[in-house]
């Protein structure tokens, strides 16, 4: 599959997970640490790849239900997105992660915000088509 290119973001990561990672424009820079849930320091005022995608993927699908919502002329401009991230250990070997994604808006039907829902992950956000058959992604929905 290819795409048509739109913006392209840059990082670079020195030191893996205890390390630092930066932005190539600098919008983004952070020292890493492994949690102590995972062996690691667990430093204070770090973070990990985790916390960094479980960021992005809320603020992706987030953009992606609105963009849904505005197609059937509604607005999903104020949803709340909780994405939790977990990694752990694979039964075929090294690390996988799971998703579990909560999404609240009570100015929507709730019946309505489970279709918005479904569309944006089944057709828009591309964090969910590229986790889609590599990671497990479960929906909480809450609507009115």
């Amino acid at each position: 599959m290819s795409i048509k290119p739109l913006f392209t973001a840059t990082a670079t990561a020195i030191g893996g997970r205890n390390g630092h990672s930066e932005a190539a424009d600098h919008t983004v820079s952070v020292d890493l640490s492994v949690p102590k849930e995972m062996g690691g320091p667990g430093k204070p005022g770090t973070t990990t790849p985790e916390h960094l995608f479980a960021c992005g993927y809320a603020a992706c699908f987030g953009g992606a239900l609105d963009f849904v919502a505005s197609q059937h002329k509604k607005s999903a401009k104020d949803a709340k997105v909780i994405c939790a991230v977990t990694v752990g250990p694979r039964d075929a070997g090294g690390f996988g992660i799971a998703v579990k994604m909560n999404v609240e808006d009570l100015s929507l039907p709730q019946a309505e915000l489970e279709s918005l829902v479904h569309e944006a992950h089944e057709k828009i956000c591309p964090y969910s088509h590229a986790t889609r058959g590599n990671v497990d992604v479960a929906f909480t929905i809450k609507g009115a």
